[in-house]
């Protein structure tokens, strides 16, 4: 991402509000770049043009996440709990109907991205850490240069030294983004390393500079933001991973399952 294209994705992150309200030129002279600019960064990210990502500003302004205690409140005052249920497993089918949607052009670019990584980062903190450790965990099943950025006991800038050029950093984040996924992303890209973000929006901190881009939504009645689709799409992935590497993650995974077996591990 240029210079000027990294002044403009700031400007947006930095005032969000500001993009449904105004007109592109008062937000390029705001952010002190040319129109052509934001056209192009609309372009870079994979829109139309500026409408099209001035739409996900608006989209975004309507759909503000509610405080988790609100929304928490909101699940206690309904009337009728047995039509919650239906309700929530139609958003969760919506959802996971969204996935190929969102990701059938973006996919075989992150597949080739990992298959020609020297070393896999994983990073994932607080509700991300879930579907993160099933990507390593079921990653490592085929191949053994996967590893986890955890940060544990307060050494996530020592783990992030091992960031390098020919690596890729995969981390996932959704709406409040946390502070260590912008971390981890900003040493990536120090150390040169290429980033494949999963995440909820193209305008996620973790994705203005990303080398590749997975979404999946979070909608929910419920009070806090839904993951199921983001498993989903860590599976899908995995999938295109094996058939990408064909014959030797068959080979591996037989391996692995073997040793499993010998030492005990299932019962």
């Amino acid at each position: 991402m240029t210079q000027q294209f990294q002044v403009g994705a700031k400007y947006l992150t930095d005032f969000p509000a500001e993009v449904p309200i105004s007109s592109m030129r008062k937000i390029a002279r705001q952010a002190q770049v040319q129109p052509a600019t934001l056209v192009r960064l609309a372009q870079h990210l994979g829109f139309d043009g500026w409408e099209s990502l001035k739409e996900v500003f608006v989209q975004s302004f309507r759909q503000t996440p509610k405080l988790y205690t609100l929304q928490a409140k909101k699940v206690v005052r309904s009337k009728s709990p047995q039509a919650m249920i239906g309700k929530a497993l139609a958003v969760q089918a919506c959802n996971l109907a969204s996935l190929e949607e969102l990701n059938a052009g973006r996919m075989p670019v992150a597949v080739d991205l990992l298959a020609s990584a020297r070393f896999v980062h994983v990073a994932g903190f607080r509700a991300c850490f879930a579907p993160a450790f099933s990507f390593h965990y079921l990653y490592r099943l085929f191949r053994s240069t996967v590893g986890m950025l955890r940060g544990d006991v307060g050494t996530l800038e020592m783990e992030c030294r091992a960031l390098a050029a020919d690596d890729i950093l995969v981390v996932m984040s959704f709406v409040p983004y946390s502070h260590e996924s912008l971390q981890v992303t900003q040493a990536a890209h120090k150390a040169g390393c290429k980033v494949l973000a999963i995440c909820d929006s193209v305008l996620a901190p973790i994705a203005l500079k990303a080398d590749a881009i997975l979404l999946f939504s979070t909608d929910t009645p419920s009070f806090f933001p839904s993951l199921t689709s983001a498993q989903a799409l860590i599976e899908v992935l995995i999938e295109q991973l094996v058939v990408k590497s064909g014959k030797q993650a068959v080979g591996q995974i037989e391996r692995t399952e073997m040793q499993l077996h010998q030492t005990g591990a299932y019962l």
